[in-house]
């Protein structure tokens, strides 16, 4: 396959802006299916889990491949529920192009900004699509409008809705100046036609906006405009193509995937103007332990490279992992190195996926998003490449959990079946994380959401069988410091053969985001080999605080002095000191404990807002903007999450039912220790 022939897009949106209804027509029409499914009936073919299908929303990304007019297109759909943001950001990750969803009624919405800003960072060409525009109260200029203002883009409105008496009919085409209806009982009857008298002033106005926006960039398109010569599709559609690939536009389309108005349009800008692997940001990689980077070039004929994006246990073929080939070629049977933990693995079958469906291949190459079936030891992030070709590609950062609560088996027999199921579901998703707790004695594990959590619930029953009893939901906060402290720390063990002796001076301060080890010995106070372990006592000790034994975060740890004994002084010496110096200086450092603290967004009818604004000054909430639209009342704030639970219960008594509300971790601050 021609790699200019190829396109890796996403859909994101907010939940419930219709991404799966749109995975699910474009399905359709390239003729992946012969049965359009519907997300309301759990049906659709990319909602194929059995909690998604109950819930009718997306919670897992779901991968598939479809041709459209000779171009092959590889679609991952993704979740729109802040609690599966990392979905959402591994995707992003590995992609070329991506379809932002928005919902012609609700338009911008707090969780659209979230995936904007993702792929904002990994910087990924973007087509907008308004969707709903059959809904009531669908305002097409509205949500461009706010695509420009709240998300700070160049929205480029390149189709037009045709509406009469608010019925939503088709779409006008603004390159083309034609408009189109889509008959037939599934929208496949795609019929083009002029546009109507009644939109015609309208559709040139937008036309020219169009063009005037374009010919900035483009002197020889300027040119052409201000002498008023007729200027070829071809060239408007060059000229789009270039200016989305370089993120300057984002082009605006309409339709009404439910109703089946518009998707074949989408599917063209997508083969149109989004980019192939050949056209998009070259991927860039370090050499190991060096600070040396290389360009990986997309060519089947270099050196094998890929990147791990998601794991996957499935229950027939084991560890399913998910690639995007970055260069080179691989065929099954392959070994190949895990450059990231410097392991040979052996690649033992190569599947493409449709959803849950597997298609058996031979190999892959440059451009292609693959599964690997074999891979033993490997994780989200690694990258895999050919023996001798020891690169390292970008890994993917992913957010802290927020939320966490106790599990625990109810037999004997769950204990082990708990354990190895908790371990599998940990590899597969990097924001759930699963900790024992020496203390108490008590298994924690920790998500994004309570949502998150009741899914991973609900997997452990259902898929992995697992009888067990969980708590209520906990906050998982973190410690800092808030001074400078200083200890000395001698070490001294005497035993009945060699003893153990370890000196250190230490000093902890409030330091930036994370943590940082600064070493300051010199003349080999301390030898060189031992410096890593006082670094690792640091960070074991860490992970406890003394305030609640949370762990302790943004922190500068400097070495400044000590010294040693040429036969008692030991690694683990050293590390043992490391760990009793840091726990004095916490208690010297004006300890402070820090909470999550949620960005809560509220729409409600008008005469609500008095009641809502009290109960969130109540909830130790900080009133952040609000604004009317529609005769709603938008408001927003920031809420620790400790005071959320349970807030939906709330929010439905003080608004009679009326309100709805969305919330996403913003950020920690300082905080009160709960009781």
């Amino acid at each position: 396959m021609q790699l200019e022939n190829l396109r890796n897009i996403g859909i994101i949106a907010h939940i419930d802006a219709g991404k799966t209804t749109t995975t699910e027509r474009i399905l359709y029409y390239t003729g992946l299916t012969h049965k359009m499914g519907e997300t309301h009936e759990g049906s659709s073919v990319m909602d194929f889990l059995s909690y998604e299908k109950e819930r009718g929303i997306t919670v897992a990304s779901a991968a598939t491949t479809c041709i459209w007019k000779g171009k092959t297109i590889n679609i991952i759909d993704t979740p729109g529920h802040v609690d599966f943001t990392a979905e959402v950001e591994r995707s992003l990750r590995i992609l070329d192009g991506v379809v932002v969803i928005f919902c012609s009624k609700g338009g911008v919405e707090p969780q659209s900004e979230t995936v904007w800003r993702q792929a904002d960072k990994y910087r990924v060409p973007r087509i907008a699509y308004i969707n709903k525009m059959d809904a009531v109260g669908a305002d097409f200029f509205k949500v461009t409008g706010q695509i420009k203002n709240r998300l700070g883009a160049n929205p480029l409105v390149i189709t037009l809705p045709a509406t009469e008496d608010d019925d939503f009919l088709g779409v006008i085409d603004l390159i083309k100046m034609k408009y189109y209806t889509f008959g037939g009982k599934l929208g496949n009857e795609v019929v083009e036609m002029e546009i109507p008298e009644s939109h015609l002033a309208e559709a040139e106005s937008w036309r020219n906006a169009m063009i005037e926006s374009l010919a900035e960039n483009d002197e020889q398109l300027l040119e052409m405009y201000f002498n008023n010569e007729t200027i070829p599709q071809e060239m408007l559609i060059e000229a789009l193509r270039v200016n989305t690939v370089k993120g300057q536009i984002v082009p605006v389309l309409c339709g009404s995937s439910y109703r089946n108005i518009g998707v074949q349009l989408l599917l063209d800008a997508i083969i149109g103007y989004l980019p192939s692997p050949l056209d998009g940001r070259p991927a860039t990689a370090s050499i190991p332990e060096g600070e040396e980077m290389v360009e990986i070039i997309p060519d089947a004929g270099q050196p094998f490279a890929a990147l791990i994006f998601k794991i996957v246990s499935d229950r027939h073929v084991g560890k399913l992992a998910f690639a995007r080939i970055y260069s080179g070629t691989v065929k099954a049977g392959s070994y190949v190195i895990n450059s990231s933990k410097n392991k040979k693995e052996r690649i033992g079958r190569l599947v493409k996926m449709h959803a849950n469906h597997r298609e058996e291949i031979t190999e892959v190459s440059a451009g292609d998003i693959v599964a690997f079936i074999g891979l033993k030891d490997v994780s989200t992030g690694d990258t895999i490449c050919e023996e001798g070709y020891n690169i390292l590609l970008e890994s993917i950062v992913f957010p802290e959990p927020v939320i966490q609560i106790a599990i625990e088996p109810k037999t004997q027999n769950d204990q082990s079946k708990l354990g190895e199921a908790l371990g599998k579901l940990a590899a597969e998703d990097p924001t759930f994380k699963v900790m024992y707790n020496q203390e108490t004695g008590q298994t924690l594990i920790s998500g994004m959401g309570e949502l998150h959590l009741e899914i991973v619930a609900e997997r452990l029953a259902k898929e992995f069988m697992v009888d067990f009893n969980i708590g209520q939901p906990q906050v998982a906060y973190k410690e800092t410091i808030s001074k400078d402290a200083e200890q000395v720390t001698r070490y001294v063990k005497q035993t009945g053969g060699k003893g153990q002796y370890a000196h250190i001076v230490l000093r902890l301060e409030p330091g930036e985001e994370g943590f940082e080890f600064v070493n300051k010995i010199v003349g080999g106070a301390i030898p060189r080999e031992y410096i890593p372990a006082v670094e690792s006592g640091v960070k074991q000790a860490l992970q406890e605080g003394i305030l609640k034994g949370y762990p302790v975060v943004n922190v500068k740890a400097t070495l400044l002095d000590g010294s040693f004994h040429e036969v008692d002084s030991s690694e683990m010496a050293f590390r043992t000191a490391a760990m009793i110096a840091t726990k004095e200086c916490l208690k010297k450092a004006g300890p402070k404990l820090l909470e999550p603290v949620m960005k809560l967004e509220i729409t409600s009818p008008e005469e609500f807002t008095g009641n809502i604004i009290s109960n969130i000054s109540n909830m130790r909430g900080r009133l952040e903007s609000m604004e009317m639209e529609n005769n709603t009342q938008i408001i927003r704030s920031c809420v620790p999450l400790v005071e959320l639970f349970g807030y939906s219960t709330t929010l439905r008594s003080l608004t009679q039912g009326r309100a709805g509300f969305s919330m996403q971790f913003s950020h920690y601050e300082e905080g009160v220790i709960a009781s």
